[in-house]
């Protein structure tokens, strides 16, 4: 599951998971949840010894959907373009996929507790998350980026179950989508944090836009020509 701020330009990304709901209802509608395909693809791909036939065609169609990320990731499209293609290509991907999975939901040939049913009931379940990637070019299909940069910590975290109080995970995050965002951009993430920690005591709310990571690399753009 990924997490969009509405007011902003920054996404926090994880699993489709209760609590997140919770942390994004209790939000005040500032922020939308955004759904993985990468989890509804699993879920089918591991259904594929059951049902193959129709596990293999549903799989296809999400295959072209990555097919049209990777045609977009290749030429390097913005959030616009991504959008306008998204919306001529994917989203009819996804409308055939939601009448599919209904009819075959309806048809009750496959069991709840069978592995497709599973799959259908989980894709259908996250359905409307799953389509916002479709309208905000800001947004990715899947949270596999994030998954990557926090493995090392969810390989090592039954070691540092207690890192301070109960908000201590929301800093954390923070952190992490901070960092993350510097390596995104090849920037480095220390001189990044010491030069906005410096800097914060002496801004307004107003002015703290002008040192997300992406802004302040922009700052970097006149140095790197006058060198």
């Amino acid at each position: 599951m990924q997490f969009r701020l509405l007011e902003g330009r920054q996404s926090l990304e994880d699993v489709a998971h209760a609590a997140y709901r919770a942390f994004a209802n209790g939000r005040n509608g500032t922020i939308a949840l955004a759904g993985c395909w990468a989890h509804v693809r699993r879920k089918f791909h591991e259904a594929m010894e059951q049902s193959s036939k129709t596990t293999a065609w549903l799989l296809r169609l999400i295959q072209h959907l990555y097919r049209v990320e990777a045609r977009l990731r290749e030429h390097k499209a913005g959030p616009a373009l991504r959008a306008a293609v998204r919306a001529s290509e994917s989203r009819p991907l996804v409308q055939r996929l939601e009448r599919a999975l209904v009819k075959l939901k309806a048809s009750g040939r496959h069991l709840p507790q069978s592995l497709l049913g599973t799959a259908i009931d989980y894709a259908l379940g996250q359905w409307p998350t799953l389509k916002v990637y479709l309208t905000d070019g800001w947004v990715e299909i899947d949270n596999n980026l994030v998954e990557n940069a926090i493995r090392p910590t969810a390989i090592g975290k039954k070691n540092w179950l207690f890192v301070g109080e109960a908000e201590a995970g929301e800093r954390s995050a923070i952190i992490y989508t901070l960092i993350e965002s510097c390596r995104r951009r090849g920037l480095d993430p220390y001189a990044y944090l010491r030069d906005v920690l410096t800097r914060l005591p002496m801004m307004t709310n107003q002015q703290v836009h002008e040192v997300t990571p992406a802004n302040w690399a922009k700052t970097l753009l006149p140095q790197k020509a006058s060198a």
